[in-house]
This record gives structure tokens, C-alpha cells and sequence, in this order.
């Protein structure tokens, strides 16, 4: 390749070669913005997962709280 360039000059930069260039910008630009979304949403799963266990251990709590309360009142 370098003896053709030499030969040649610069290559030519013709337009369906231009055009694929800009389709393989676009595609990683895509790509990029696709995985900035997935880091995103991935952050915000991971929030939700931490209130929905809090929220099944304050169930949890909240019934065990009141079966102890009942075991209470009936032993006493």
C-alpha cells in the first residue's frame, strides 16, 4: 500500500467510501449512546432492588413485630 500511495498519491476519497465511513461513525455513536443508556438503567435497578428489599424486610419486621406482640399479650 505505501508504493501505491506513493504512486498514486493520496487516495481518492470517493463517495459510497465516504458514505460507509460516516455509517461506521454513526454506528459507534449509536453504540456508545446505547451503552450509556444501559449504565443508566442498570443504576436505577440497582436502586430499585435496594427499596423492594427494604421493603420486604420492613413487611418482614412488621409481621414478626406483631406476632411477638400477640405471643406477649397471650403469655401475659
Amino acid at each position: 500500500m505505501p508504493d501505491e500511495a506513493r504512486r498514486y498519491g493520496e487516495p481518492f476519497a470517493c463517495a459510497p467510501g465516504l458514505r460507509i465511513e460516516a455509517q461506521e461513525r454513526m454506528a459507534a455513536l449509536q453504540f456508545k449512546q446505547i451503552g450509556e443508556a444501559i449504565a443508566k438503567l442498570e443504576i436505577i435497578i440497582d436502586r430499585l432492588e435496594k427499596r423492594l428489599w427494604l421493603t420486604v424486610y420492613g413487611v418482614a419486621a412488621a409481621i414478626l413485630s406483631q406476632a411477638f406482640m400477640s405471643f406477649i399479650n397471650v403469655a401475659g
